[in-house]
């Protein structure tokens, strides 16, 4: 007739899970979208040493090809530290107005080998000077280089260190223009601008 009361054991609400327990309350329950990521995250996790290292290098060579396109396009933000800051940047566009002998070295020299090897004495001799003053010129140059660039950096930036620049400057005029990173920014003869602060 009359209906049972519950008891008060199971009035009560249940025990909260552990907090330990996966998909328990002590952590919010991860959406589809990152249950998802995470699976595929698992996924391409390398099986082995190889597959690990094999990555590594894609990762690497990755890594590469987007600081040579940064430097190619004149993002500094790629440079090497090397290469980042007013002076670097004044010594490159110094470097790169200028016409260098070096830009004809592999020419001559092609000729001078091809002399070499006719089998003429004269046209070995002629060779063998060919390539002697094309020692001679780039070496001539390099000094001239190394100079002049030293009077204008001590004008340009007095309170600038110079340590490193004339090495820095030379290791840039000894590679063919359309080689060197960061890429040039002036033509050869172009007035260089005043100022190398922005």
């Amino acid at each position: 007739m009359f209906k049972r009361t519950k008891s008060p054991a199971a009035a009560e609400p249940a025990a909260p899970a552990a907090e330990g327990k996966p998909g328990g309350k002590g952590r919010p329950t991860p959406t589809r979208k990152e249950a998802e990521a995470a699976a595929k995250a698992r996924a391409k996790a390398p099986t082995d040493r190889r597959e690990a290292s094999r990555r590594q290098r894609e990762f690497r060579a990755e890594e590469s090809r987007k600081i040579r396109q940064g430097m190619k396009a004149g993002d500094e933000r790629y440079f090497l530290p090397r290469d980042k800051g007013r002076v670097r940047r004044f010594i490159r566009d110094y470097v790169d107005r200028r016409f260098s002998i070096v830009e004809m070295v592999i020419p001559l020299m092609i000729v001078g080998l091809m002399l070499g090897y006719t089998g003429s004495s004269a046209l070995v001799q002629a060779s063998s000077m060919v390539l002697l003053a094309t020692v001679l010129f780039v070496v001539t140059d390099m000094l001239v280089l190394r100079f002049r660039l030293r009077r204008e950096l001590k004008q340009r930036f007095p309170d600038e260190p110079l340590k490193g620049t004339t090495y820095y400057a030379l290791t840039r005029s000894m590679q063919m223009k359309f080689m060197r990173l960061p890429k040039a920014r002036v033509k050869i003869g172009q007035p260089l601008p005043d100022d190398y602060d922005r």
